[in-house]
């Protein structure tokens, strides 16, 4: 029987901690049922819930979560599970030494360890991630990297696994998560009958149909704002980016320096994802063809624009369509 260590920490989320749980209770239950003709048939996980110093920690919202034992109680595990927190992210350079060494002890001893969502952020404060691939939710992953620049970050992964280190995408990615521990401890089909009774796609999964474009606009350079807004009003125009660098006084080699400084992207890429979001737009809320769409975004090829959209998003236009339509039936 595998044992999970799941840490609950002040502030943190609720659900990365109750929904694996619940998870891996389903787990051996379908267990049981699989192998119901055995007379050993039992569970494949067992777990506790843990805090530092053994006493109640105030989760999210002002629920307290009563742990079985401290960290110092723990004397045999086969995965810890660190939690996800919404912002502010309170722990960032103030996790305690405790803490820190214990998971440092654990890993040099070949304990598997995990974070879901943003709880990588807790876990990249160990040192532990340096060096290695990690996810996070995506919507913080720019945060992230400032923050780690040595973590691998690969925002569109579910899933990433590197050196024993476990860590998952945006909040229901707990459930991926969990499928992953419960091929790696009992078998693909008690895997495959957990992901259909928790709907749970087989597949490796990605989170880049989910991205929503948050403009990048959080610096201060004003000749690159103009240039963004120039870009966003003429997302259907043919324009050329070295004459809209020449026009804001720059050298189209300078301004494409100083917009990926600014922005994190190069000025091609960020008309790119643009356009691709204002088309993501359309096909949610909108019955218009993809060839139509595709001019009223400023393409003119279609299977150039579809290709493209699905680079940046991992679907078709027509996949994304299907899964994010907002129009009643």
């Amino acid at each position: 029987m595998a044992h999970i260590t799941l840490l609950i920490y002040p502030n943190c989320s609720m659900s990365s901690i109750f929904g694996p749980m619940d998870a891996l209770a389903m787990a051996n239950l379908w267990r049981q049922n699989l192998e119901k003709d055995k007379k050993d048939s039992a569970g494949l996980f067992s777990w506790d819930l843990v805090s530092i110093d053994g006493n109640a920690v105030i989760g999210y919202g002002g629920v307290w979560i009563k742990p079985h034992r401290s960290l110092a109680e723990v004397e045999e595990t086969d995965f810890i599970l660190l939690p996800a927190f919404l912002p502010p992210f309170e722990f960032i350079g103030n996790v305690s030494e405790e803490l820190l060494a214990w998971l440092h002890c654990r890993y040099a001893k070949h304990t598997l360890i995990g974070a879901t969502c943003t709880g990588t952020f807790l876990l990249a404060e160990t040192g532990l991630l340096n060096g290695k691939t990690a996810t996070t939710n995506w919507v913080y992953a720019r945060h992230f990297k400032k923050l780690y620049p040595e973590v691998k970050l690969e925002r569109e992964k579910i899933l990433c696994v590197d050196g024993g280190l476990i860590t998952s995408g945006a909040t229901t990615s707990f459930l991926d998560l969990c499928r992953y521990l419960i091929k790696k401890f009992g078998s693909e089909e008690l895997a495959f009958c957990c992901a259909k009774s928790l709907l749970v796609d087989s597949g490796m999964r990605s989170q880049s149909p989910y991205f929503i474009f948050d403009f990048q606009k959080n610096h201060t350079d004003q000749k690159i704002l103009q240039a963004q807004t120039h870009m966003e009003c003429n997302l259907t125009e043919t324009f050329s980016l070295d004459e809209l660098a020449t026009d804001l006084g720059i050298s189209p080699r300078h301004f494409k320096r100083r917009f990926k400084r600014a922005t994190g992207d190069s000025p091609l890429a960020y008309l790119q994802r643009l356009r691709i979001e204002a088309a993501k737009q359309k096909l949610e809320t909108t019955q218009e063809t993809v060839d139509a769409i595709t001019c009223q975004v400023g393409y003119e090829d279609s299977n150039s624009f579809r290709r493209l959209f699905r680079k940046l998003t991992g679907l078709s236009p027509r996949e994304y369509r299907e899964r994010f339509a907002r129009l009643e039936a």
